[in-house]
């Protein structure tokens, strides 16, 4: 799977939400379907959002790149360390939480 081609469709076709506060606040909520983190996200980041996607089902999945990387895979000019999928669109990035 091109995971920047993914991405960038979900992107334009379903819903995601940027950033790591928000991602939390979503696997507080159980409101995503997939969390992706970057790799060099903060580590109490990363703990938050693995903790409370557990709790709420999410799978998460951990971006190989930088968060440099994956905001400029989602046309942004600044970091992003971590987005939740609310709604897939027309993409197949379910495929890396194991559902689909």
């Amino acid at each position: 799977m091109d995971l920047a081609f993914e991405l960038r469709k979900a992107d334009e076709t379903g819903k995601i939400i940027k950033g790591a506060k928000e991602a939390v606040r979503l696997a507080k909520m159980g409101g995503a379907k997939l969390i992706i983190i970057a790799k060099n996200a903060r580590a109490d980041v990363k703990e938050d959002v693995q903790y409370y996607a557990k709790l709420s089902g999410i799978p998460v999945y951990e971006f190989e790149g930088s968060s440099v990387e994956l905001g400029t895979i989602l046309g942004r000019p600044h970091t992003v360390s971590a987005i939740a999928i609310v709604d897939p669109g027309e993409s197949k990035i379910l495929a890396l939480g194991g559902k689909e």
